[in-house]
């Protein structure tokens, strides 16, 4: 029996998500833009309700394919707003689409989003050695950083909590416990 970290006991999709993404450096831009996404739409919710309807997500959203996603009509936000597979918030909805316009545009000014999202962690992984759960922040002076530097660049949903845990799942910070199985395999990466 493997050791794992114990938010992720609650389910099977969420343990397959444990040892197999979360916290797994992402330089992927379409990786980093779904990411963005769901993590907006968790704000004030759990990651396993996120988690579940990610398919969903998927499906309304094109595939997280952020240059379809900027272009998105009212009509369109219209049926988004009626799709009970989702999270059926206007605010995070018109964010979306807002936020697909402002990351084609730091792709363009960057070269990628990774290139410019990576920097806030010296382009490499922090590892942390966390023994308990209640060791690990809601925040960091590096979310608190990135939060602010994506609220400049207007985009939203992205206060710095938000941001800690999209660095998380990115692989920005390596917040697996130190008993977990996954803490030295990433570590290794």
């Amino acid at each position: 029996m493997k050791n794992r970290c114990s938010w992720c006991l609650s389910s099977e999709k969420m343990m397959a998500y444990h040892d197999t993404e979360w916290g797994v450096p992402v330089h992927d831009d379409s990786l980093l833009f779904e990411y963005l996404v769901l993590d907006a739409f968790q704000a004030g919710l759990s990651w396993s309700t996120i988690l579940n309807k990610r398919e969903n997500f998927a499906k309304a959203f094109d595939h997280f394919d952020a240059k379809k996603i900027a272009e998105y009509s009212d009509k369109k936000i219209a049926v988004l707003l009626k799709d009970a597979g989702i999270i059926r918030n206007q605010s995070k909805i018109v964010s979306t689409i807002s936020n697909a316009k402002l990351f084609l545009e730091v792709q363009k000014e960057f070269g990628s989003f990774d290139k410019f999202i990576w920097q806030f962690v010296a382009g490499k992984p922090m590892i942390n050695k966390w023994k308990d759960k209640s060791q690990i922040p809601a925040h960091t002076a590096e979310s608190d950083t990135l939060s602010k530097a994506l609220q400049k660049k207007g985009f939203k949903f992205v206060g710095t909590t938000i941001c800690y845990a999209f660095m998380q799942a990115a692989g920005m910070v390596n917040d697996h416990m130190v008993t977990c199985f996954r803490h030295k395999e990433i570590r290794n990466l």
